[in-house]
């Protein structure tokens, strides 16, 4: 598959493996280092609010309530053209949902020592045409 998929302009990318079974990527976003979890159930991509200053975003307020991992109804801000390296590819107009996501990394931190920074979700995988490869554990992007 990795033969096939590379031969037809697909990136690979690696992902690991939390305690929880949910999968990540070490990728930069406008240059610094983040950890961002593969969720194909989220539909957008986000960011935890608290991380606004951390990774230089430019935010604006949206109308959008957030649900997800037990929460609900909650407020979010919004940010674009953002620069965004995962494996070899950047990206350079990376849109995001901005909200709360400690009660993710609360979760995460029952079971796992990581904490994340974010959600790669369904909107920027169906964009990157994504194949993931569960077996070895990681994905293709074109």
């Amino acid at each position: 598959m990795r033969a096939l998929l590379e031969e037809k302009g697909f990136d690979r990318v690696p992902l690991r493996k939390m305690a929880t079974g949910h999968y990540y990527s070490k990728v930069k976003l406008n240059g610094v280092k983040a950890i961002f979890i593969i969720d194909t159930g989220a539909s957008t991509s986000c960011i935890g609010e608290k991380f606004i200053s951390h990774f230089s975003l430019t935010s604006e307020e949206s109308d959008v309530l957030a649900a997800g991992a037990g929460a609900t109804g909650m407020k979010t801000k919004s940010t674009e053209n953002n620069l965004l390296k995962i494996g070899s590819r950047t990206i350079t107009d990376m849109s995001f949902v901005i909200f709360d996501l400690s009660h993710v990394n609360e979760a995460l931190l029952q079971v796992d020592t990581l904490t994340t920074h974010g959600i790669l979700g369904a909107d920027f995988l169906k964009n990157k045409r994504a194949v993931i490869d569960y077996g070895r554990n990681c994905m293709y992007l074109k």
